[in-house]
């Protein structure tokens, strides 16, 4: 064994290092290891390991999620892993899947419950947005539904109608659901437990073409707030509001708007229902201008929401209307034209041009 395998082992006394030096020993795996690369899909399925291993009232359960890992494999091996009884296959029925993890949580379970793709939640529109949404408000808070509906969401991978939807604006629009999406694997590790450990019922959205996009993460690992949002790059002349998959959109944009000499910042909503006006209020008092990026049609879309509440709030401070890069007003199209349905970084810079700089 090399002195470095052995630091690696935090063996001090065989590496000759005296306990004196226990704090540089200690700091030696982090500076000479560096952390793995990490997909989302990845950190989706370690958070769901760990809850399942920390707290013995959460289920997980949906349609192939069992044996098969899930369509997209973030429950892999959970089933051999934790049994029938803790990870299984449900019939093909979203309205029975969410009434029954109601039923469950109830009674104390903790349900995490897969719609496997975006348009598959809408049979079961009704128990979330009658029952799971309101059961807190409508027993006087006297019974809670510590649920999470995860969601596998967007475009991005050819599945057309049914596998692309941006469902964001149901959810959003319903009290009584919190409502997020995170952009990149340690967001996805932290946000999926905390939401686990909400008492109120969680809507997850899974962006599914950002699914194997990798970064360097030391898992567990805990970020901002799942209700916060996040400014992952400074800018002085507008601010992009991107989530999910528009995030790499707008950062794209960001790249090719310094090339022009253009100054922009990002914000990751991550939490679309609260929202984080303090965070957002903040970077437009900034920028004096702003535009909301998503891949849902635009007319009564999430963006009217965000456009509508930065203009009541901040409208002092705008120099020029919030701006709207969406999906177009049609269903979405087959996978030859969802390169030109779904909002790009040139279709972002297109848009702040039509502004009076």
């Amino acid at each position: 064994m090399t002195l470095l395998d052995e630091i690696r082992t935090g063996d001090a006394r065989t590496a000759g290092i005296s306990t004196s030096h226990a704090s540089a020993e200690r700091a030696a795996p982090a500076i000479l290891s560096p952390a793995p690369a990490v997909s989302i899909a990845g950190a989706l399925n370690a958070a769901l390991r760990d809850a399942l291993a920390a707290d013995s009232n959460v289920v997980v359960f949906g349609e192939d999620v069992g044996p098969l890992g899930g369509v997209f494999r973030i429950t892999d091996a959970l089933h051999a892993e934790f049994g029938e009884d803790r990870v299984w296959d449900s019939p093909l029925a979203e309205s029975g899947i969410v009434g029954t993890a109601i039923g469950m949580a109830m009674y104390g379970l903790r349900p995490v419950i897969e719609m496997q793709f975006d348009a598959f939640s809408y049979p079961a529109f009704e128990q979330i947005t009658s029952h799971l949404a309101k059961m807190r408000n409508r027993t006087k808070g006297r019974v809670t539904l510590p649920i999470v509906i995860r969601i596998p969401y967007a475009g991005g991978i050819g599945g057309v109608e049914h596998h692309s939807d941006s469902s964001e604006a149901y959810w959003t629009h319903t009290p009584g659901l919190t409502v997020v999406s995170p952009s990149n694997p340690a967001d996805a590790y932290s946000m999926l437990r905390e939401a686990i450990e909400s008492d109120d019922p969680v809507i997850f959205l899974e962006p599914k073409s950002r699914y194997w996009a990798k970064d360097a993460v030391e898992l567990p690992v805990h970020t901002a707030p799942m209700t916060r949002a996040v400014v992952l790059r400074a800018g002085t002349d507008v601010t992009l509001l991107a989530y999910g998959p528009t995030v790499k959109t707008a950062l794209h944009a960001a790249e090719l708007g310094a090339e022009e000499g253009l100054s922009v910042e990002v914000v990751d909503l991550r939490s679309l229902s609260p929202f984080d006006d303090e965070t957002v209020g903040a970077s437009v008092r900034k920028t004096s201008r702003a535009a909301v990026i998503h891949e849902a049609a635009q007319f009564g879309g999430y963006g009217a929401e965000v456009a509508a509440r930065v203009t009541e709030r901040q409208f002092f401070h705008l120099a020029a209307p919030v701006l709207r890069i969406t999906g177009f007003d049609i269903p979405f199209p087959s996978p030859k034209l969802e390169e030109h349905y779904l909002p790009t970084a040139e279709r972002v810079l297109a848009a702040l041009d039509t502004w009076e700089w």
